[in-house]
């Protein structure tokens, strides 16, 4: 069965983040995720868990100037240096939290780049990052992200997605799959999940095109949760939306479609 996380940093973003653990507890959660928790310490961090028996299961490396609408770093020839000590932050985060998986963002080609030298560079930081976060028994993942939110990022799709697990050739490395940025890039969701499962360590889910909680777009997320919480996947599925209105009134999903789920 699947273990049902919610995102710290983009729900209950009405209160800061420190408090927002406090929350996640109130409304039925055991798992959380962070994209990057850096701005708090690990004892606070570790202090919140702890008090509201929750687990954090998924932080990103820092990403650089990429959140600020810079190029970001893994994939940004010349900021291998930078990405090495953002990756060994990473790691002693996720070692202090008990983090199983961490996720790496490509960055964007720079416009005064070619793209080949940037893939090169994130492919060497990929297999930089699958052999530092192994050695401390942590998951390696990479994530997709559409090309219309955050144009010239260097993995968009499935397909290089796929290209990129080729290259790197690490038994441990594998995709996080937002289902929100496969719909905006036209792939057909439950059909990539189902034929990339074996490579998918992570999974995030909005609705599309508004990035707001399920059932308030396109995406039709009963066939996918269905099918997910019967396929054996044993990972993570993190609520990572834009709550469409306030953060307590967006969790009819929830027990729409995970009331069953026991693990959750």
């Amino acid at each position: 069965m699947s273990h049902l996380a919610v995102n710290l940093s983009m729900i209950f973003t009405e209160v800061p983040l420190i408090e927002r653990f406090a929350l996640a507890h109130a409304h039925g959660f055991e798992h959380v995720e962070i994209q990057f928790p850096y701005e708090l310490d690990i004892f606070d961090i570790r202090t919140q868990l702890e008090q509201h028996n929750l687990s954090l299961c998924l932080i990103n490396v820092p990403a650089g100037d990429l959140m600020q609408g810079g190029n970001g770093l893994a994939g940004i020839p010349g900021r291998e240096v930078e990405f090495h000590h953002a990756l060994e932050l990473a790691i002693r985060y996720a070692t202090a939290l008990d983090v199983p998986r961490v996720n790496i963002l490509a960055g964007k080609q720079p416009l005064d780049a070619d793209l080949l030298p940037c893939l090169n560079t994130l492919s060497s930081n990929l297999k930089l990052a699958c052999h530092m976060l192994t050695e401390q028994g942590i998951e390696p993942l990479f994530e997709m992200i559409n090309g219309t939110d955050m144009p010239r990022f260097l993995v968009q799709n499935i397909a290089q997605a796929q290209e990129m697990l080729e290259a790197i050739n690490h038994p441990a490395l594998k995709m996080q799959y937002d289902c929100y940025h496969m719909a905006m890039m036209g792939e057909d969701i439950l059909t990539g999940l189902q034929e990339n499962l074996h490579q998918i360590g992570h999974i995030q889910f909005a609705d599309c095109p508004s990035r707001h909680e399920p059932d308030t777009g396109n995406i039709a997320y009963k066939a996918i949760f269905d099918w997910l919480l019967q396929s054996g996947y044993q990972g993570f599925i993190g609520a990572e939306y834009k709550p469409k209105t306030h953060s307590d009134q967006s969790f009819a999903w929830k027990q729409k479609y995970f009331a069953n789920d026991v693990n959750t």
